[in-house]
């Protein structure tokens, strides 16, 4: 495949990729430079998928929705204390925009896309919801559960062990941290997937056959990864116990949901 005959989002979304990683690695440690690869990673795979399953429209929306309204979400909390309480991002993350990390605003988006994805397959058993506004809404509370689902374990491993940002109060009562940041990060992934469905409409695009499987897949196995990623680093092991049944319960529902799904395509009984 020519690079002529790229789509130019995809170019455009991948140049900027590289800008911002080149930028961390010349400016930044070691460890910037793997956790904004990381993020970009997450964010552009979350971006292949969407586009595949939903559209290149619905693709384009759900990437500046969540970019837009995460980055806000972040600037407001670090400047005024809104959503999550007081706090202070370090250069961990790499470059700002404001007060907030470049890569942030990706991390919502690829977030908020999976939760969207597997919300969409626990309730439904196929990528997106059964249409309606009823289903919207369901679809989007499910998904921010499973967004901040991940947040309970890497929440206080970002802070404590990565010190990607520094909270003002850390006598919270879990692990040092705040109940109101896990209200926020409810309240900011329910927004982001909502405000989506408004201006999207997603509707299924791909069939259950080999590529729409894959594009189904792969965000669950983003968040299979992240899930090992704090049962392998995360401190202490009761954080590791909580990851393992708060992310890993909707995982096995999810994963065997889209297999049943991509079934459907190769005539397979369910």
């Amino acid at each position: 495949m020519s690079l002529r005959s790229l789509p130019r989002d995809a170019v455009a979304l991948a140049l900027a990729a590289l800008l911002l990683l080149a930028w961390t690695a010349t400016a930044y440690p070691l460890v910037s430079t793997a956790m904004v690869a990381c993020s970009l990673g997450l964010a552009g795979a979350s971006w292949w998928s969407c586009r595949a399953l939903y559209g290149e429209r619905s693709a384009r929306i759900f990437l500046a929705t969540g970019a837009a309204l995460g980055w806000f979400a972040e600037q407001m909390g670090s400047s005024r204390g809104w959503f999550f309480g007081s706090y202070s991002y370090t250069d961990v993350l790499g470059p700002r925009l404001g007060d907030v990390p470049l890569v942030i605003p990706f991390m919502w988006f690829g977030l908020c896309h999976i939760g969207f994805l597997m919300a969409s397959l626990v309730l439904w058993r196929q990528p997106a919801p059964a249409g309606g506004w009823r289903s919207g809404l369901l679809a989007a509370a499910l998904s921010a559960m499973l967004v901040t689902a991940f947040d309970l374990g890497a929440d206080p491993y970002f802070v404590y062990q990565l010190k990607a940002w520094i909270m003002a109060e850390t006598d919270g009562d879990w692990y040092g941290e705040t109940v109101r940041g896990f209200e926020g990060w409810l309240i900011v992934s329910f927004t982001i997937v909502c405000t989506f469905q408004a201006l999207a409409r997603p509707r299924l695009e791909a069939a259950p056959d080999a590529a729409g499987a894959r594009a189904a897949l792969v965000p669950i196995g983003l968040y299979a990864f992240m899930l090992a990623y704090q049962l392998a680093f995360t401190q202490p092991v009761a954080l590791k116990v909580t990851a393992f049944f708060a992310m890993g319960i909707p995982l096995l529902i999810a994963c065997v949901a889209g297999l049943q799904w991509s079934r459907r395509g190769a005539g397979v009984p369910a």
